[in-house]
């Protein structure tokens, strides 16, 4: 556990401290206009020859203003302590079925994420197996489910959601299978790397007890590619959920961890912007944790552990 949390803590204690010392420069000039507009004195140089000065220039010149930098309503970088409080705020403090709650749009997005990584799971176990068993797929499936990656996501996903709408497909499913397309490909490629991990060895002992392809799959292939599996659904999980997020910024939604995103950026609210991408950070790790714990639960039992 030691091993575990200390480098941990000391990532995290080490990042706070770089992003501290990032606000003062980053908000240094909208600190000394509030000061101004309050009357208090600041450098001579006038605002409009503060313009071609750097924000270290300016923290030097000015540092009664570095305490401002770490409390303004709308910064250009927000301070850590900023956005803990918005999180605590929009979570704790609010009824989970209010419009305003996290927890109420990390749902929203949360289901799109699942019902996406559910599909996109279950059509690259059935791509890998495929391109396994068939020399066919191998050499014309593999080469294209690498193509599709190739193409922006923020291209792809308005084109998905216009075509749906005009065919009367709205809401949960168009999300879904924006995260599905970006899932499915790290399940593909774990998988056939899992399925092909027999060495010869283990396949010839098969044949040597007259067993067919289906027995190979199931006492052999399978059970080897399992520990590739789950690493590659880490992945995919984590990238199902940015699917999710982007298929809401195009359609203008008003539900979502995307749509807060989207009202943030709106009007100007970069509290509430870092604060909408900590909680889907920390939507992440909780499911990738999950399937962490989930691997070790089922590689304990099959004795890989």
């Amino acid at each position: 556990m030691r091993n575990t949390i200390v480098p941990i803590v000391i990532v995290v204690v080490t990042l706070a401290g770089l992003w501290y010392a990032a606000v003062v420069p980053m908000n240094i000039k909208t600190a000394l206009t509030d000061a101004e507009r309050g009357g208090a004195v600041v450098d001579p140089s006038g605002a409009k020859d503060r313009r071609n000065l750097s924000p270290f220039s300016l923290v030097a010149k000015n540092t009664f203003a570095i305490r401002q930098t770490f409390n303004q309503a709308r910064p250009r970088l927000p301070a850590p302590h900023q956005i803990l409080v918005e999180l605590w705020n929009t979570t704790a403090n609010k009824k989970i079925t209010s419009k305003r709650s996290l927890v109420f749009h990390g749902w929203i997005t949360l289901s799109a994420t699942l019902l996406g990584f559910a599909i996109g799971t279950g059509l690259g176990i059935i791509l890998a197996v495929g391109i396994v068993y068939n020399r066919a797929m191998d050499m014309s499936v593999m080469p294209w489910a690498i193509a599709s990656q190739t193409i922006p996501i923020l291209a792809i996903a308005p084109m998905i959601i216009v075509v749906l709408n005009s065919i009367g497909i709205q809401g949960l499913l168009p999300k879904a299978i924006i995260s599905a397309y970006l899932s499915f490909f790290p399940v593909v490629v774990g998988m056939v790397k899992g399925l092909r991990s027999p060495d010869p060895m283990q396949l010839d002992l098969l044949k040597t007890y007259n067993s067919n392809s289906v027995q190979g799959f199931w006492k052999l292939r399978l059970p080897s590619s399992i520990p590739y599996l789950f690493a590659s659904l880490k992945i995919g999980i984590a990238a199902s959920l940015v699917g999710a997020i982007v298929g809401e910024l195009p359609t203008g939604a008003i539900r979502g961890l995307g749509a807060r995103l989207l009202a943030g950026s709106y009007y100007g609210q970069t509290v509430q912007i870092w604060s909408a991408l900590l909680a889907a950070a920390c939507l992440a790790a909780t499911l990738v944790a999950i399937i962490g714990l989930l691997q070790r639960i089922t590689l304990k039992r099959m004795g890989m552990l």
